[in-house]
This record gives structure tokens, C-alpha cells and sequence, in this order.
């Protein structure tokens, strides 16, 4: 009986849990683990666009790292990473990409294997292009693919094409185009109108927006920035200087304000009255403007008229006729009997080819006839030494080691000046201490394995041995 009851008990206690059992057919529903969002193709993916971007984002501030120690091998490594997983890094700026150039860059200086240096280039303008993809606006791809092309590989492109390149991050950008694009652009619209590949309408187009660009430069910059553009002020309007030789290209605006200064420094000189005035002329300035006028009283002043070839030379120098004037000089130095007479006639065509045509090949060759017509005079040379001076821009690109050494052999002429006429040595000092600043450092002439002194050969249209000399 008592067994009975304990069996009892138990079967009450079974029924009493199993209602407080849930069924197994009432489960508590459970919310899916949802798809991780489909990655972003193409080159344009950030560190938003990963499931998982931790590891992506350790690794680019590792690289970074490396690389401002210049550990390339460990950044390299770390950035193909970060490359494959987000090139866009956060989306706001291209530094993997640029890195990425950085990188290839190194690599094409570090090889001589023509085939691994042409696959590197390949690989750095590939980059380009992803910037241009991720970061569209503006005018800084175009900006960077003209300048390497320009500077780094200039077999890669011709000359027009890198002049589009140019071109189109000028109009994407207007007055605040990048600091490095004038100066290369600046030389190639020079060169391709000269050849005819572009033109006049083109040409004074955008050597009006160079100059414009170069202006809200030079008021804007800030810094470092302000150096910059400093040397491009030292070349690019020079570079456009060879524009003058264009009739019509610059208005009397434009000559007066480049040329009537000098007359004001030296009203009394018929050399300097003359060729200002044939400046002016050449630019279309009526001779009714009051600075014409001042000009004209000026000559009959101080200039004396001369006969025969000579006058019709003068004449012909005033209307800004330069192939006339050279002809009519030509005559009157054949003619002369007076050495002194025929050395002026000889360095008048010398500074026509010089100051009015640009053509310094020309200017030199009649500056070392007036030399030979008339002995002991340094005026030729101080000529030809600021030919050579300013034939930076032409050179080279305005500053550095092409555009600098073309100060020596302006020196050697300057101090031939004073050898052969004392009296030009205030004049020849002048020039001397002007560019002396502008010669390569020390350094730079160390670099390449070079020694103060020693004999080197100035190329371009100069073709001239000198010595080597520091700047002070």
C-alpha cells in the first residue's frame, strides 16, 4: 500500500513539471544574421566600403609610418595591402594612389632595364587614372600627367600632346592653376606656335591666362607656396618675351609698360631713345600718345642725323622696320672708313637681332664684327654677357642647374669687357654682381661630381667652353 502511494506522489510531481514545460513546438523565433553589403568594385573602394575595415586601416597607418623612415621594403608590403583592399583609403584624398607613384617612382630610378622602366610607367600613369576616376574635379591629373611627361619622360608623348594635357588643367582650373604647370606650359606654347602648330588666336589666348595665373599667384601664395612661384616669375615671362618678335601679338600697353622705364633712367641716350621708341612703334603706339611725343622731342634733341645708308638705317629702326634697318646698317659699315662709325653700325644690327628679334645666334655674331671693327671696346661683350645671362628661360627651366650655368660664360664676356676697355668696368662690374647670386652652389656642383675651376662646356645655342664657379 505504502508502495502504491510513493508511485502516486511521483506521477503528481511529473504532471505538476511537465506543465511548467514549455512545448517544443512553441520556440522563441530567432532574427537572421543579415548579408554583409556587397563590396564596391573598381578603384574608387574606402575603408567604409569594407565588412571588416580594421585590418585595412592598421595597415595604412603602418605603411604611412614606414615610409616617413624610409623603410620600403616594410611599407611597400603593407601598402599593396591596403591598395587591393581600399585604394580610396577614406575617401577623402588620393594618398595610396599617390604613394603608389611615390613607390614606382623608386623603383624606375633604382633599374636600368628599359622593358621594367617603360612597365613602371605604365603602372604610375594607371594610377593617374584612378585618381582621375575617384577624384574627378579640378585640373590636377591632367596638371601631373603633363609635367612627368614633360620632365620625367619625355619620349612617352609628343610635345602637342603634352601640351593638351597642360592646356586642359589650365581651363578645368583658371587663375588657380597649380604653381607647376606655367613654366612647361608656358615654353611648349611658345614652341608650338613658333612651329605652327598652334594658333595666333590660341597663343595670345593663353599666354593671357599664364599671365593672370602667375598674377593671382604671386598675391595669393602663402609661404613656401610664394617661393614657387617666385621662380615661376623668373622664367615665364621671359619665355613669353619671345612673342614680341610677333607684330600685333602684345598691344602699346604692353610696351610702354615693359620699355618706357628704360628711357626714363636714360632720357639723354640716343641708343636707348631709339630703340624704345622702335619698341613702341612696333606695338602699335601712335605717335600722338604724349610718350610718343616725349620720345620724338628726346631724339631730335639728342640724337645727330646722319646721310647716306645710315639715315635710311635710323629711319627704318624708328617705323620699327627691322629687316629694312638691318639692311640699311649692313650698307652703312661696308661704306664707313671710321672704325669707330663702323663698330656702332655692326652692334646696332647686333641689338635689332637681340632685343627686337630674339635671334641671339644672330646678335652675337654682329656683336663680335663690331668688336673686330673697332679695337679696345667692351660694349660688345657686356652685350653678349647679357645674352648669355638671360638665356636661362631658353636653356633651361628658369632655375636650377640648365638655367644657372649660363652665368659663366656671361662673366667670361663681362670680364673680357674690362681686359680689353677699362673704361667699361663699371659697367661689366655691374652685371657681374648682379648674376653672380645666380650660379650653381657648392653643392650642386659637387653632386655631379664636378670641382671649381675645373673646364666645362655650356651647350644650348651658346656652345662655349668656361670655368666652373660657385655662386656668391
Amino acid at each position: 500500500m505504502k508502495h502504491w502511494l510513493k508511485l502516486g506522489a511521483l506521477f503528481a510531481l511529473l504532471l505538476l513539471l511537465g506543465a511548467c514545460t514549455p512545448k517544443t513546438t512553441e520556440q522563441v523565433a530567432v532574427a537572421p544574421t543579415p548579408p554583409p553589403p556587397p563590396k564596391k568594385e573598381g578603384p574608387c573602394r574606402t575603408f567604409k566600403d569594407l565588412t571588416y575595415p580594421e585590418e585595412a586601416l592598421r595597415n595604412f597607418v603602418l605603411y604611412r609610418d614606414f615610409l616617413k623612415v624610409e623603410d620600403w621594403t616594410q611599407a611597400f608590403d603593407l601598402w599593396k595591402k591596403v591598395y587591393a583592399d581600399a585604394p580610396a583609403a577614406d575617401g577623402q584624398r588620393n594618398t595610396v594612389f599617390a604613394d603608389g607613384i611615390r613607390f614606382y617612382e623608386r623603383f624606375i630610378s633604382l633599374t636600368q632595364d628599359s622593358v621594367l622602366i617603360h612597365s613602371y610607367v605604365d603602372t604610375i600613369f594607371t594610377f593617374y587614372d584612378e585618381i582621375e576616376q575617384c577624384y574627378p574635379e579640378g585640373g590636377y591629373v591632367p596638371a601631373r600627367k603633363g609635367f612627368d611627361l614633360y620632365y620625367s619622360y619625355p619620349g612617352r608623348a609628343s610635345r602637342k600632346e603634352i601640351y593638351a594635357f597642360f592646356k586642359e588643367a589650365v581651363d578645368r582650373d583658371g587663375i588657380k592653376a597649380n604653381d607647376f604647370v606655367i613654366n612647361p606650359f608656358a615654353s611648349l606654347l611658345v614652341e608650338l606656335y613658333f612651329d605652327k602648330q598652334i594658333s595666333l588666336d590660341e597663343a595670345r589666348k593663353y599666354q593671357q591666362k599664364i599671365r593672370e595665373i602667375l598674377a593671382n599667384g604671386l598675391a595669393t601664395c602663402e609661404g613656401k607656396a610664394c617661393e614657387r612661384w617666385r621662380i615661376v616669375e623668373s622664367y615665364t615671362p621671359a619665355r613669353l618675351e619671345a612673342f614680341e618678335t610677333v607684330k600685333g601679338f602684345y598691344d602699346c600697353a604692353y610696351y610702354t609698360g615693359k620699355y618706357y622705364q628704360d628711357f626714363l633712367e636714360d632720357s639723354t641716350n640716343c641708343d636707348v631713345i631709339r630703340e624704345v621708341y622702335s619698341r613702341l612703334k612696333w606695338g602699335g603706339c601712335p605717335e600722338s600718345e604724349p610718350l610718343m611725343a616725349r620720345l620724338i622731342e628726346a631724339g631730335n634733341r639728342y640724337c645727330v642725323k646722319e646721310a647716306g645708308p645710315a639715315e635710311l638705317a635710323y629711319n627704318c629702326l624708328r617705323e620699327a622696320d627691322y629687316d629694312c634697318a638691318i639692311e640699311g646698317f649692313e650698307k652703312a659699315a661696308e661704306q664707313s672708313t671710321d672704325a669707330a662709325k663702323k663698330g656702332q653700325y655692326l652692334l646696332l644690327i647686333a641689338k635689332i637681332y637681340y632685343a627686337s628679334l630674339k635671334n641671339f645666334t644672330q646678335a652675337r655674331k654682329y656683336a663680335l664684327r663690331a668688336a673686330g671693327a673697332k679695337s679696345n671696346w667692351g660694349e660688345p661683350f657686356i652685350l653678349i654677357g647679357r645674352m648669355y645671362a638671360s638665356s636661362g628661360p631658353i636653356c633651361g627651366p628658369g632655375r636650377g642647374w640648365d638655367s644657372q650655368i649660363v652665368v659663366w660664360p656671361a662673366i667670361d664676356m663681362w670680364v673680357r669687357a674690362k681686359s680689353v676697355d677699362p673704361s667699361s668696368a663699371a659697367e661689366a662690374n655691374k652685371w657681374i654682381s648682379r648674376y653672380s647670386q645666380y650660379m650653381p652652389s657648392v653643392e650642386d656642383i659637387f653632386q655631379r661630381n664636378l670641382k671649381v675651376g675645373d673646364r666645362f662646356y655650356v651647350g644650348c645655342w651658346i656652345q662655349e667652353y668656361t670655368a666652373i664657379r660657385p655662386a656668391n
